[in-house]
C-alpha cells in the first residue's frame, strides 16, 4: 500500500501530543497531593510509559489488534503474530483510503495504553510501594487493558456487536476508573484521611497540567480519526467545545453550591469535559458536545464528593472524573450519535435510531467496568499478599518522597544570593507521635 505523507505526518504529531499527555498528567496529579508526595506521585506517571512501552512491543499489540484465528477465543483476545513489532516493519495500516506505516499506528495505541494505566494512580496518592506500582502497572495492562482494547477496538466481541467509542471512553476512562475503584477499596484509606486537610499543594502546577492534557487531547481525539479528512476537524471542534463547557459548569456548580469558583474546579471541570467527549467526539454535532460538556462538568463536580458517603479514599478524584465522565459521554451516544459515518441502525434515538444503539452504549461500560474492577481487585490482592504493595504507616506520615526516593519536591533549606550560602531556620513540623524524634536547638 502506498503511504499517504499528509496522514502519515498527521499522525506522527498525534502520538507526540497523547504522549505527552503523560507527564502532563504527572504534573496534574503532583500538583494535587501534598508537598511530601509530588515526586513519588509523579514517578508513577512516568513508571507507567516504561512499562508499558516494553509489554505493548512484546505483545501488548499483538494482543491487541491481531486475530488469533480461533472465533471463540479472538472475541476476548488477540493473537501472536505481531509479537515484538517485527511483522510491522515496512508495512502500512490502511484507514478510510489512505496508509501510514503500521509502526506509526502502534505508537499511536501504545500510547493511550500509557496513559491508561498512569490515570490509576491518582486513586491511590501517598501509599503505595513504589515496586509494586511497577509490578502492577505490567500485570495491569497484560490481563485487562489488552484484552479491553480488543473487545472495543480490536475484532472483540464489543466491536462485533458495534459499540461506538472513537477515542476511548470506555477502553481508557470507564477501564480506569473501574481500576482505581478496585484499587483505593483494596490499600484503604490514607492515615488521616476526613481528619487532616489535604489539598493541593501546587495549584499552578496543577494548571499547567491540566492545560498539557487538554492541548495533548486535541491528538488523542482528532487523531483517532486516523485520517486528515472532516472528521478529524469535527472530532477537534467538539473537543474543544466540551473541554470549555465542562470548565464553565464546574465553576457554576461550585458558586452556587460553594459560594466561591477555585482554579482547582476549572481544571477538574476541563478534565471532566475532555473525558466526556472522548467516546462521541467524532459522531455527534457541535451542538451537542456542549450539552455533553455541560453535564459532564456538573455530574463529575458532584461526583467527586460521593467518596466522603461511601467511605473510599479516592485520593484524585479518579473515579468521579474519568469513570463517571466516561460513563456520561458512551451512554450519550445513544441518544445523540448523528455522523458523519453511521449507518441508521448506530445513530443515538434522536436522530432516528433505536433502542439497540442504546443498549450497546449500556453494556459496553457495564462489562468493562465490571472485568476491570474484578481484575484489579485479584491482581492488588496478589501482590499485596507477595510483596506487601502499601508503605508502613510512619512512612506515609513522614512522606513517601523522602522514605521511598530519598528526595524531596523543594529544597527550600538553602537560599542563594551575591553566591553567598544562608541558611534559614528550619521549623519542624509536629509528626505523629509514633515518628516523632528529640529534636537539639
Amino acid at each position: 500500500m502506498k503511504i499517504d505523507s499528509g496522514t502519515t505526518a498527521w499522525m506522527l504529531t498525534a502520538t507526540a501530543l497523547v504522549l505527552l499527555m503523560t507527564p502532563g498528567l504527572a504534573l496534574f496529579y503532583g500538583g494535587m497531593t501534598r508537598a511530601k508526595s509530588v515526586l513519588n506521585m509523579m514517578l508513577m506517571s512516568f513508571a507507567s510509559i516504561i512499562t508499558v512501552t516494553v509489554a505493548w512491543v512484546l505483545y501488548g499489540h499483538s494482543l491487541t489488534f491481531t486475530d488469533n484465528g480461533n472465533g471463540i477465543v479472538n472475541a476476548f483476545v488477540g493473537g501472536f503474530d505481531a509479537l515484538g513489532l517485527q511483522s510491522l516493519v515496512d508495512t502500512a495500516t490502511k484507514a478510510d483510503g489512505t496508509g501510514m506505516p503500521s509502526l506509526v499506528y502502534s505508537a499511536f495505541q501504545l500510547t493511550f495504553a500509557v496513559i491508561t494505566v498512569a490515570l490509576i494512580s491518582g486513586a491511590v496518592a501517598d501509599r503505595v510501594k513504589f515496586g509494586a506500582w511497577v509490578l502492577f502497572t505490567g500485570v495491569w495492562a497484560t490481563v485487562v487493558y489488552f484484552p479491553v482494547a480488543h473487545w472495543v477496538w480490536g475484532s472483540g466481541w464489543l466491536f462485533d456487536l458495534g459499540i461506538e467509542d472513537f477515542a476511548g471512553g470506555t477502553v481508557v476512562h470507564i477501564n480506569a476508573g473501574a481500576a482505581a475503584l478496585a484499587l483505593a477499596l483494596v490499600l484503604g484509606r490514607r492515615v488521616g484521611w476526613r481528619k487532616e486537610p489535604m489539598r493541593p499543594h501546587n495549584l499552578p502546577l496543577v494548571l499547567l497540567g491540566a492545560g498539557l492534557l487538554w492541548f495533548g487531547w486535541f491528538g488523542f481525539n482528532a487523531g483517532s480519526e486516523l485520517a486528515v479528512d472532516g472528521t478529524a476537524g469535527l472530532a477537534f471542534m467538539n473537543t474543544q467545545i466540551a473541554a470549555a463547557v465542562a470548565a464553565g459548569a464546574w465553576l457554576v456548580v461550585e458558586k452556587i453550591r460553594d459560594g466561591h469558583a477555585t482554579s482547582l474546579g476549572v481544571a477538574s471541570g476541563a478534565v471532566a469535559g475532555l473525558v466526556a467527549i472522548t467516546p462521541a467526539c467524532g459522531f455527534v454535532d457541535p451542538w451537542a458536545a456542549i450539552v455533553i460538556g455541560a453535564l459532564a462538568g456538573a455530574a463529575c463536580a458532584f461526583a467527586v464528593g460521593l467518596k466522603y458517603r461511601l467511605g473510599f479514599d479516592d485520593s484524585l478524584d479518579v473515579v468521579g472524573v474519568h469513570m463517571v465522565g466516561g460513563v456520561l459521554g458512551a451512554v450519550s451516544l445513544g441518544f445523540l450519535a448523528a455522523y458523519p459515518f453511521l449507518d441508521q441502525q448506530g445513530k443515538g434515538l434522536l436522530y432516528g435510531g433505536g433502542l439497540r444503539q442504546l443498549g450497546l452504549q449500556l453494556l459496553g461500560p457495564v462489562a468493562v467496568a465490571a472485568y476491570s474492577f474484578a481484575l484489579t481487585w485479584v491482581i492488588a490482592k496478589v501482590i499485596d499478599r507477595v510483596m506487601g504493595f502499601r508503605i508502613g504507616a510512619d512512612d506515609e506520615v513522614t512522606g513517601i518522597d523522602i522514605t521511598s526516593h530519598a528526595e524531596t519536591g523543594y529544597d527550600l533549606g538553602t537560599v542563594h544570593a551575591s553566591g553567598v550560602t544562608v541558611r534559614t531556620p528550619v521549623v519542624a513540623a509536629k509528626t505523629a507521635p509514633s515518628t516523632a524524634k528529640k529534636v537539639d536547638a
